[in-house]
């Protein structure tokens, strides 16, 4: 039995074609049939130079499995995701490695109604289906359909927006160029937005750098091109768009914490006293304002599997992580890339203010000291260390996602990475970024190690 070495929590990631090749990605086909047994599947893939080789011999592993193939195409994960719940498809499987280096690729696996499947759910049987490689010699063979579901899509994502009461605004888009420029040239006769497009052309080779605005050295060409304009938004994608990363105006990168207080306002705004599903990692803000516009807040482990199961046992109508993914109910519980800018761009014409206007009380009312990543060597020792240090004069102690500390002033989140080897730190207070910064430095003192 070979190892398969590409599986992690959450998907499968790794170099092609060391670690991920045609033959790995068939044994995945045909152990994805064993598990889930599906009957109809939808298929997608990025723009990945290695992206349709592995897609044709994953689908060669479902259809010698007697699975029907749905062939969706180049594109973003949350398409996957939409034509397995508009298609009422038994799953779906994305070819993608996001935001990794050009020469990584990986699959996102759902089975019906985008239900994830990750390590809790089924990864892991996946994983030994495939390194066992003990499948049946093929019986009836699967058909492949090539679909089209854009026009479904780019009509679902409308939907979320007031149409006939949108402003006309300028606004930067930067694709990196993976897979967002088409689908906002599709989107772009239907909305009075002036687009000025950045690396918008999708390209596998990335020649402008690995399509992540998490790294702050990705973000400067998007700042040139909203302070030449004078745009109003600036908006940025990985490479599978699921994740949409913002600037105000000014070119200020805005972080995902206060994108996800504007949303549970948008939705909140609309339907007053819904559920809104947030990580622990920042908090204070988002409880906040949802408790001001009648909403409830629930509370989930941070990650997309674990949003997702809370979302729908609580029927959540918007759920958010401060890592920018956001997920909606109306989207099947599953993120997307493409709503959120939609309903931001709606706020900014409706409210007639600046992006920064719109965020700018909420970080002052609550400071964040955004993610910082350390590389220690005893992740558990260094968390039990400043829980020891930190939980005596502490108004509360949980540990839902790692460790949360709250003080009446400040409070921190500290947690191993669900990914990577890292201990990940957030701090926010009240009102006081000279104690968010004080407190910061101290905790970073205390966690020790190196930048991750």
């Amino acid at each position: 039995m070979t190892p398969i070495n590409c599986f992690k929590a959450y998907d499968v990631r790794g170099r092609v074609p060391e670690e991920l090749n045609a033959d790995i990605a068939y044994r995945i086909g045909r152990a994805y049939a064993a598990f889930v047994q599906p009957k109809l599947v939808c298929v997608g893939r990025d723009i990945r130079i290695s992206s349709a080789a592995l897609s044709e011999a994953l689908i060669n592993g479902l259809t010698d499995s007697g699975v029907n193939v749905l062939d969706i195409g180049v594109g973003g994960t949350e398409m996957a995701y939409f034509s397995t719940f508009h298609q009422g498809l038994d799953g779906g499987i994305m070819v993608t490695a996001s935001h990794n280096p050009p020469d990584y690729n990986g699959m996102k696996f759902v089975r019906e109604q985008a239900r994830p499947i990750s390590a809790d759910t089924g990864l892991l049987d996946i994983q030994a289906l495939a390194e066992r490689n003990d499948f049946p010699e093929p019986g009836t063979h699967g058909k492949v359909t090539q679909v089209n579901i854009l026009p479904d899509y780019i009509t679902h994502l409308l939907s979320y927006v007031d149409l006939a009461g949108l402003a006309p605004l300028k606004i930067v888009v930067n694709a990196g160029n993976g897979g967002a420029g088409p689908i906002i040239d599709l989107l772009e006769p239907h909305l009075p937005f002036e687009f000025i497009k950045v690396h918008h052309e999708p390209d596998g080779a990335f020649p402008n750098g690995v399509p992540n605005p998490m790294l702050e050295a990705n973000r400067q060409t998007t700042i040139d091109a909203i302070c030449r304009s004078g745009a109003a938004l600036g908006l940025a994608w990985d490479g599978d768009f699921d994740r949409c990363f913002f600037f105000d105006e000014q070119g200020r990168f805005i972080e995902g914490y206060y994108i996800v207080g504007l949303l549970a306002e948008a939705f909140l705004t609309k339907s007053p006293g819904q559920r809104i599903v947030h990580d622990p990692r920042l908090t204070w803000n988002t409880l906040e304002i949802v408790k001001s516009y009648g909403g409830q807040c629930v509370q989930s482990k941070s990650g997309h599997a674990f949003i997702k199961q809370v979302m729908r046992e609580n029927d959540a109508i918007y759920g958010g992580e401060m890592s920018a993914h956001h997920y909606f109910r109306d989207f099947s519980y599953a993120d997307s890339g493409m709503i959120p800018w939609l309903l931001v761009a709606e706020i900014v014409g409706r409210r007639q203010q600046s992006m920064s206007s719109l965020v700018d009380e909420r970080i002052a009312l609550f400071p964040a000291s955004g993610e910082i990543n350390r590389k220690v060597g005893d992740a558990k020792a260094v968390i039990d260390a400043i829980e020891t240090k930190y939980s005596k004069d502490a108004l509360s102690v949980t540990q839902v996602d790692g460790l949360s500390v709250e003080f009446a002033e400040w409070r921190f989140n500290i947690r191993s990475s669900n990914t990577e080897p890292l201990l990940r730190l957030n701090v926010e207070t009240r009102g006081d970024i000279q104690l968010m910064t004080e407190r910061t430095h101290e905790l970073l003192d205390a966690m020790g190690g190196e930048p991750g």
